[in-house]
């Protein structure tokens, strides 16, 4: 009964072609390797346990993960007006931010240690 209720709740809900449609672009885009430089999930996502999988999958991925305070700051600096409880930061060729990026990624996998 739960995971119908579940169902019922997750708006918008692809259909069955657009659903193949998805996750066939999914599937594509794995082959091209991109790659996760840092995580950044919220101590603060209710309930917690939504994210929880996250360190896991980044441990498996070897991808250095940090928890920051707040999701109401975190959707602010991802540019959006809603609270955001997870998000990925990966380098684009030339970027600019690459040794920012680096730098951050070291002083997360310190806290790690």
């Amino acid at each position: 009964m739960r995971y119908i209720s579940c169902i019922l709740r997750s708006h918008p809900l692809a259909d069955a072609n657009l659903t193949k449609k998805l996750l066939g672009l999914v599937q594509q885009s794995y082959n091209y390797k991109g790659i996760s430089e840092f995580i950044m999930m919220t101590a603060d996502a209710e309930p917690l346990e939504i994210i929880l999988h996250l360190p896991l999958l980044c441990e498996d991925k070897n991808v250095p993960y940090v928890f920051v305070h707040s999701k109401q700051a975190l959707g602010r600096a991802c540019g959006v007006s809603r609270p955001v409880i997870a998000c990925s930061v990966t380098i684009k060729e030339g970027s600019q931010l690459k040794q920012q990026i680096q730098s951050i990624q070291q002083s997360i996998e310190r806290l790690l240690v």
